[in-house]
Parts: structure tokens; sequence; C-alpha cells
């Protein structure tokens, strides 16, 4: 195991009008802007030939001091297993690391308007990348308690 701190730097922050308490529910019709540092501009050039991009961004409100629970009902739901936290989506963990798949909306100058992110407003954003057809799986296959929480069981 890796030893010694890892040292990263936001490369810009989230703007949403949504209200924290809704994000989760109203992420897939959420627009929000992602604020790209003015210094790194010139790195988005070309972006805008995607229509979908990996949204990497760090939970900041997360408590690191609340400590972690190893195995979680997902989404707190006890009417479904207990699982290792690297099996859900819980924000609990040992580095509170986001990821979201969005839609790009548009560009302009530093700005990305996007849609489908879960990130509250003055989230960091730690790193962009495209999503393309490498990106892209064909058949998944998911725990049933997966699709009893999302109403597919």
């Amino acid at each position: 195991m890796m030893e010694g701190p890892i040292t990263l730097r936001p490369i810009g922050y989230v703007q949403t009008p949504v209200p924290d308490e809704e994000i989760r529910f109203r992420r897939r019709e959420a627009v929000a802007n992602v604020v790209v540092a003015p210094e790194l501009t010139e790195a988005l050039e070309g972006i805008e030939a995607y229509s979908h991009l990996f949204i990497i961004f760090w939970m900041h409100r997360i408590d690191p001091s609340a400590g972690i629970d190893l195995k979680v009902h997902p989404r707190g739901r006890t009417d479904l297993p207990r699982v290792g936290l690297f099996a859900t989506r819980t924000p609990h963990r040992p580095n509170p690391i986001g990821l979201a798949v969005v839609e790009l909306l548009g560009r302009r100058d530093n700005v990305l308007t996007v849609r489908g992110l879960d990130a509250y407003n003055g989230t960091p954003v730690l790193d962009i990348k495209p999503y393309d057809f490498y990106d892209r799986v064909e058949s998944v296959r998911v725990p049933d308690w997966w699709l009893r929480l999302s109403g597919q069981a």
C-alpha cells in the first residue's frame, strides 16, 4: 500500500442552483456549470466535440472525523443487505471522490454547462475526462438489491 500524502488541487468548482437537499433526487435533469480555473481554459479546447464527460470531484462536505463503516446498507435502506462500501455509491469513503457521467450542453470560455451532475454548489472539481465508446459497456451485471433499489425488480 502506498504511503505518504497525495496532493490534489482543484481545477475548478461546481455552480448549481439546485438546493443541497434536492441534488440527489434531481440530478438527472439538473443543469449545472463546471467553472474551470481561467488559467486552464486552453485545456478545454476541443471538448465541445463530445456529448458526455466524466466529472471527477471532491465531496468536500464529508466529515473525515466521522469515520467510515466498511459495510453499509445501500442508501441507508435497512431492507437491503449490508455490503462492502466499495460495492455501493455511498459518499462515506476512505477518499471522498465523486464521479459522474454528465451530458455536455455547452461551453463558454472556461465554463462548461452540463446536465446530470450530483454535486453541491461550490464542490471542487478535480478532473474532467471525455466519455467515449471505449467507456461504453453493453452488458452490465448488478446485484439483486440494486434492481430493487432502482425499481427494476
